[in-house]
């Protein structure tokens, strides 16, 4: 009976839109409705969730067959409250500005939203909501010429499989006859390939930067860094560097020769870049500081190895990154770029301020910067945006 009721609960999930206009409401994605709500550009035609003024957001759900219905966005679970009609309703507390995931609880089971897209995160498929941020218009589609994202796959030694990567190209890379600066940008765990393309923004990010001249055209390789090789390892494991050995050789063996073979991208290391977020961040900080014959460009985005998630702790910089803090000429001397960052309510903030502090204190040139928010895509673009306006100067 519990697997009936959900099935006819998603069939008719959702208010319908004769039931909208009769409220005088009928959204547009993306566009603001009476003055007063705005229709999320992460939903789905007419019936998903509204953004009220004060970046609180209402949330309907058609299902009368239901006994219980929530919505869990970001953790937080709401009771939802059935009206006569059978169509569940709850306004949440003001959300701040960025990408949310949120489900549907009905009856126990939790379920994505059909009224919203969905994203591949946290180990599995979620819907999402976005709330927009004033000021981050580098964040949208503009006006601007346009690059493209190309899925493409490569053969895996490593997995003895065929894999997928999303490339970003800048506008006019047909045409352009010199080769480009290639960034190599990673997930979290949690996600693929797909994350910095979609919850991140990665196109519209340059796209627009290009446009204004505050970045160079450059190509962009997210890659799945789920690897499992055929002789035993798992690729994630970002925060040791034993653990992020096969990952490392899907890296340097297979990816990036594939990339410097199938696209006009430079092979020297003052042509390359590393950068990833959360675990890509620990890949980052291990694979790129590690093989300055490979990268001489390397960005660390709220990683946990410092400290701030269970198992992190006493992180001995010297011991991880030889030479780092005994021979910092050296090191300094090895990278154009060294850029970390970290959301300001995110639990690894005080822990990255403190290695941070370290590094300083020894001379290492390194750059940071945090931003307001937790563990979550608006510090990540941002952390993107402001990383490759640095790269590639010379």
């Amino acid at each position: 009976m519990r697997i009936i009721r959900l099935l006819v609960a998603i069939s008719i999930m959702a208010v319908c839109c004769t039931e909208m206009a009769a409220q005088g409401v009928i959204p547009t994605n993306g566009m603001k409705v009476d003055g007063i709500v705005t229709v999320p550009v992460t939903n789905i035609g007419s019936n998903g969730p509204q953004l009220q003024s004060d970046n609180s957001v209402k949330f309907f759900v058609r299902a009368p067959e239901a006994q219980k219905v929530q919505v869990d966005l970001g953790g937080t679970k709401y009771d939802m409250t059935k009206g006569d009609n059978g169509t569940w309703t709850v306004t949440t507390k003001p959300q701040v500005p960025g990408f949310h995931y949120y489900s549907l609880i009905i009856d126990g089971v939790s379920v994505a939203d059909p009224a919203s897209q969905s994203f591949y995160g946290c180990s599995r498929w979620s819907s999402a909501i976005e709330i927009p941020e004033k000021g981050m218009d580098d964040f949208e589609v503009q006006n601007v010429k346009h690059g493209e994202v190309r899925t493409v796959h490569y053969y895996s030694n490593v997995e003895k499989a065929w894999r997928p990567l999303m490339i970003y190209t800048p506008a006019n890379y047909d045409v352009v006859k010199a080769d480009l600066p290639v960034v190599y940008i990673q997930h979290g765990g949690g996600e693929d390939h797909r994350g910095w393309m979609e919850q991140g923004r990665t196109a519209q990010i340059m796209d627009n930067l290009i446009a204004k001249g505050k970045a160079r055209p450059m190509v962009i390789v997210s890659s799945n860094s789920n690897v499992r090789s055929t002789s035993g390892g798992f690729g994630g494991g970002g925060y040791s560097w034993e653990g992020m050995q096969t990952f490392r050789k899907e890296l340097l063996e297979n990816i990036i020769p594939f990339v410097e073979k199938n696209y006009k991208v430079r092979k020297d290391r003052k042509g390359r870049a590393m950068c990833g977020l959360s675990m890509g961040g620990g890949q980052s900080f291990y694979i790129g500081l590690r093989d300055p014959e490979v990268f001489a460009n390397v960005g660390v985005f709220s990683t946990g190895m410092f400290g701030g998630i269970r198992g992190a702790s006493n992180f001995d910089l010297e011991k991880e990154v030889p030479g780092i803090l005994t021979d910092t000429h050296t090191f300094n001397k090895n990278f154009d770029v060294f850029f970390m960052t970290c959301g300001e309510q995110d639990p690894r903030i005080e822990y990255t301020r403190n290695i941070v502090k370290q590094m300083r204190n020894k001379s290492v040139n390194v750059r940071f910067n945090s931003y307001p928010g937790d563990h979550e895509w608006q510090v990540w673009r941002k952390s993107l945006h402001e990383f490759v306006q640095y790269l590639f100067k010379e």
